[in-house]
């Protein structure tokens, strides 16, 4: 079924024409081969700048410029919506504020709105879901739907096909960011979503760099002795990036810190005596924040000082094959665990929080009690989100952009198929739904 009220234009053979607005994309010419590949299926395409990071990373003929101010963007945006016969809109990173106002117009104007993140599923894997992710995703946590969803749908290869150099990835990261910073000139009232300033993210890495040998040695060390024969039970707590929106967006933590001293008191109050916290730095973590200093003085207040022990470095793998659970706020590292079977638990809002896949009956039980992940139901629903929300591909390898740009634009053009769970939940839910921030009321599959 169609989205109510939105444009139906027909090609001369009667194929669908679309009229897509390409919004923020990822730092890399993903945005500019799906606007490549729309155009050759025969589609419209509007791009509109947001950020002289969006102009360098596009560089298309046709891009519009806004430069007005966000409290104007929403007045301004329905009027294109409605100029132009948008049918669909595409945006990277669902919480962007340009974005948050986009998906309730298209859900007020009934335009389908699609929102593109780094998959679920690891690694060459994007994902590609309507409107939002996260706490906001309308993607079924039924365990009977998700089996159902993944009846006859084949294996999902965990194989990496397009692999980036790290320099690559970064140097793509800092020339985006930096633009945004630097094009003020251009885009003088863009509003970044970014909680710390670039720059001092970028000087953040500094002592990092100076230190890597050490703490890389460090970690391997903590590696190797939590693979020893006699080692003590230990759980795993992997932190993500602070600038991570998905922290702010989908948990009740205002910050890691936040959530650690939660942790670590729990750890400290129930855990086995013997037990072990062992609490892993991401490894693109800006350094701004001593995390090692942080959680030191936590469990030195609650009387854990010789059991919590911070690494950045060390194989995920390896910590994975002998941790009793893993511990995280919504980070991608939960799916790897339960993929390898370790217990997770999810103190967030993730979409793999689903019974029957992680711990269900709360942080002090989990110390002593906790769930396995069923592996048959962790199979189905790696099977059904590549199915349904996730495309193979990558956003900065060529042939994985190439494979990525084919996949996406493919999955919009069948939208009526992929939106079959969505439709009748973006009719029936008020657009408040999106703009208030409020789940929507229904994340089992409606049809």
């Amino acid at each position: 079924m169609a989205a109510p009220g939105a444009p139906a234009l027909r090609d001369a053979g009667g194929a669908r024409v679309r009229t897509v607005l390409m919004l923020q994309g990822p730092a890399s010419s993903l945005w500019r081969e799906i606007g490549a590949r729309f155009e050759a299926r025969g589609h419209r395409v509007v791009r509109v700048n947001l950020s002289f990071g969006d102009w360098l990373f596009w560089r298309r003929p046709g891009a519009i410029n806004y430069q007005g101010r966000l409290e104007d963007w929403e007045a301004w945006l329905e009027a294109l919506l409605r100029r132009e016969g948008v049918s669909d809109i595409l945006y990277f990173a669902d919480r962007l504020p340009y974005h948050r106002i986009a998906a309730e117009l298209a859900a007020r104007l009934g335009r389908r709105a699609w929102a593109v993140e780094n998959g679920y599923l690891r690694p060459d894997w994007l994902t590609l879901e309507p409107f939002a992710m996260g706490r906001y995703s309308r993607f079924t946590r039924c365990p009977d739907t998700i089996r159902m969803l993944a009846d006859e749908e084949p294996p999902v290869s965990c194989r990496a096909q397009y692999p980036v150099p790290f320099r690559v990835e970064a140097a793509n990261e800092v020339m985006f960011n930096l633009a945004h910073v630097l094009g003020r000139l251009f885009f003088p009232r863009y509003q970044s979503d970014k909680v710390v300033a670039p720059v001092l993210e970028y000087l953040g890495w500094v002592p990092h760099l100076l230190l890597a040998g050490a703490r890389r040695r460090a970690a391997e060390a903590c590696v190797r002795r939590a693979n020893a024969p006699d080692a003590p039970p230990q759980v795993m707590l992997a932190l993500q990036m602070e600038t991570d929106y998905q922290i702010r967006a989908s948990s009740d933590f205002k910050s890691q810190a936040e959530m650690l001293e939660v942790v670590i008191a729990s750890f400290a109050r129930r855990a086995d005596p013997r037990m072990r916290l062992i609490v892993k730095i991401h490894p693109f973590d800006n350094g701004l924040i001593a995390w090692g200093r942080l959680c030191k003085r936590l469990a030195a207040r609650f009387g854990v000082v010789h059991r919590v022990e911070v690494i950045r470095g060390g194989r995920l793998d390896d910590l994975l094959s002998v941790a009793q659970g893993l511990v995280t706020i919504n980070s991608t590292t939960g799916v790897h665990a339960l993929r390898r079977g370790c217990p997770v638990i999810v103190l967030g809002d993730a979409l793999f929080d689903v019974p029957g896949l992680t711990h269900q009956s709360g942080l002090d039980r989990f110390w002593s009690a906790p769930e396995a992940p069923d592996r048959s139901l962790v199979d189905a629903w790696s099977r059904a989100l590549a199915a349904e929300i996730q495309v193979r591909g990558s956003q900065m390898n060529p042939e994985g952009r190439r494979v990525a740009a084919h996949a996406i634009v493919r999955r919009i053009e069948e939208a009526e198929r992929y939106w079959r769970l969505y439709d009748q939940a973006t009719v029936e839910a008020p657009e408040a739904s999106i703009a208030e921030e409020t789940p929507p009321p229904c994340r089992a599959a409606t049809g």
